[in-house]
């Protein structure tokens, strides 16, 4: 009793880059997440009941592609802090884990940085490699999304 489980995989994946908009607009942005389908890779679908920015406490379903597999996610907001920090926790029955964003102005421009952290009982050989790949076109894309206004 009282034992800390281990995991087969326990990881962290951290990425940073500026945006040339400004910390409100990110941050709106990127905490809605049936919009997360728009900029992230594996994202497929969310389901969040709430218009807009999520609040402290919302609690939200999501859909992912892990490796060809479709994982359904519960996930809940633990942290919103508008428009400095925004963190999300997620379980489901392949990996679990939180989300978590940190912004900061810097000149007329936006520091993004984006963690994740996830922890899984399955031998998911290959998969790290495969989300830090994934995580660095999402946070490209999202620049370009927020960067390159609608034609």
């Amino acid at each position: 009793m009282g034992q800390r489980q281990s995991h087969l995989l326990d990881e962290h994946i951290i990425n940073e880059l500026y945006i040339k908009a400004g910390i409100d607009q990110v941050y709106d942005y990127v905490t809605q997440p049936e919009r997360w389908h728009e900029w992230h890779p594996t994202a497929l679908s969310a389901s969040t009941n709430h218009p807009g920015s999520l609040p402290l406490g919302q609690r939200f379903t999501g859909v992912i592609d892990l490796l060809g597999v479709q994982v359904h996610l519960n996930c809940r907001v633990i942290t919103a802090l508008p428009p400095r920090e925004f963190k999300a926790v997620f379980s489901s029955i392949a990996v679990d884990g939180t989300l978590h964003y940190q912004l900061q102005t810097r000149g007329n421009a936006t520091l993004f940085k984006r963690t994740l952290h996830y922890t899984s009982d399955l031998n998911l050989g290959g998969i790290h490699s495969r989300l830090v790949e994934q995580s660095n076109r999402a946070l490209d894309n999202l620049k370009h999304k927020l960067e390159i206004p609608p034609c």
